[in-house]
């Protein structure tokens, strides 16, 4: 049996000098193997996350509603319009009840409400009305991955930033500047970014006037006095990309 696992060692080597000084591993089998590797010693939620948006195993009503969210964003951070929707006939064949605007809203489904919200005009600068969204539930539910997800789905680089991390209003700002305004550099085709803000629950009051400032930097802007230097710097301040937030305790 030695003799046996000798002779086959020696052969095995030879075959492996043969074909390293004749032929080199294609590069493709070189990242299959280390992608293999690299698989094996990776946590198992790590090696199983879902990476695209078909292999989400969150509620499917919410995927959309993020998607369709992230989605009104294209006009301002993509130039692409947005389709106008035709009316349905059946609407405007049958007038609605005459009752009060209150208790048509009373009796609306969740739904329902939601679609209006995500279906509302955009601002004057082409973004809509709600800049920023909260994702909240308990740990493990998938909230950063569904946020991971959908934000390179619909053709974004991810920017993540823990909140708890950064206490400091200053730090904060920082960051959330950093990640809104600047472009990803990396590689020849850039992406905007999205910023996703993790743990905002743990965040202090002051941090979060601070998000609030940026989200409401419009009304700045628009009480500018008539000095184009300070119109522009007011302008450089608004808020263009979109924005993520997520908590466990809402």
């Amino acid at each position: 049996r030695r003799c046996v696992l000798k002779a086959s060692q020696q052969l095995t080597e030879i075959i492996n000098s043969e074909t390293s000084t004749e032929s080199p591993e294609p590069s493709g089998e070189a990242e299959l193997a280390d992608e293999e590797e690299s698989a094996r010693h990776c946590l198992w939620v790590d090696k199983f996350t879902p990476r695209r948006y078909m292999e989400l195993l969150s509620d499917d009503y919410t995927n959309r509603c993020l998607l369709k969210w992230l989605k009104l964003w294209d006009t301002v951070v993509f130039g692409k319009e947005q389709a106008v929707k035709k009316a349905k006939p059946s609407t405007e064949a049958r007038p609605p009840f005459s009752r009060p605007k209150e208790q048509q809203n009373k009796w609306k489904t969740k739904v329902q409400l939601t679609e209006e919200i995500l279906e509302a005009e955009l601002d004057q600068h082409k973004r809509p009305k709600y800049k920023v969204a909260l994702l909240c539930g308990p740990p493990g539910l998938g909230k950063t991955t569904l946020a991971h997800v959908i934000a390179k789905h619909a053709g974004y680089n991810a920017v993540e930033m823990n909140a708890s991390d950064d206490r400091s209003p200053e730090v904060f700002k920082t960051h959330i500047e950093a990640a809104t305004q600047m472009k990803s550099v990396l590689g020849a085709n850039e992406k905007p970014n999205c910023l996703i803000i993790d743990e905002i629950d743990g965040t202090p009051a002051a941090s979060i006037n601070v998000l609030l400032n940026i989200i409401h930097s419009k009304d700045a802007e628009g009480e500018a006095v008539a000095g184009t230097g300070r119109r522009r710097r007011r302008e450089g301040r608004l808020l263009l990309r979109p924005i993520i937030c997520i908590c466990n305790d809402q």
